[in-house]
């Protein structure tokens, strides 16, 4: 009796085993994707949101909701949005040589003071994303910039000019919403 008792459990080991391991690789597949680094698709991100012509500068239709960031990889323009969908602030920036995905992503993480990837120190660093090992976040170039190598690293830093900088360090803290717009 004991051999089959000792097989019963065997048995019921391995399948929770199994058991344990399904559940585990679909929580895996299942991480948010703001959790997991990647753009939450919106509305806006298979085409380019509608712009006014009138006004290049106004915030574009189908651009989110709420307080947030707005980033425009095609212009090359931010909107700081808050509440009652209100422009506070919108600037030209120079992107890095990866842009983000369209989509909705929340700032994770913010510096003070660092060294770029492309060996400029900046400051005032806001990221909200990271494209194939590439962290991508607004940032203010600090002095000048280093000379150029033969091979340009693959940056993900979107430079703002100092008082812009300011605005998003003021705006964008831990969480806030970025949504990426072509």
């Amino acid at each position: 009796m004991a051999s089959s008792s000792s097989g019963i459990v065997a048995g019921l080991t391995a399948a929770a085993l199994v058991t344990v391991g399904v559940l585990a690789w679909q929580a895996g597949t299942n991480v948010p994707a703001e959790l997991a680094g990647k753009p939450v698709p919106s509305a806006s991100a298979a085409s380019k949101a509608p712009r006014d012509r009138n006004n290049p500068t106004a915030l574009p239709a189908g651009s989110g909701s709420g307080e947030r960031v707005v980033y425009s990889v095609d212009d090359d323009r931010v909107w700081l949005v808050g509440e009652g969908d209100k422009v506070r602030r919108t600037f030209r920036v120079t992107p890095g040589t990866v842009d983000p995905w369209p989509g909705e992503y929340h700032v994770t993480s913010r510096s003070n003071q660092v060294t770029g990837s492309d060996g400029a120190p900046v400051e005032h660093v806001v990221r909200f994303a990271n494209v194939e090992g590439v962290a991508i976040g607004f940032s203010v170039a600090v002095g000048s910039a280093p000379p150029q190598t033969q091979a340009a690293p693959r940056t993900g830093g979107i430079r703002e000019s100092r008082e812009d900088g300011d605005a998003m360090w003021q705006f964008a803290t831990i969480g806030r919403k970025v949504v990426v717009i072509r």
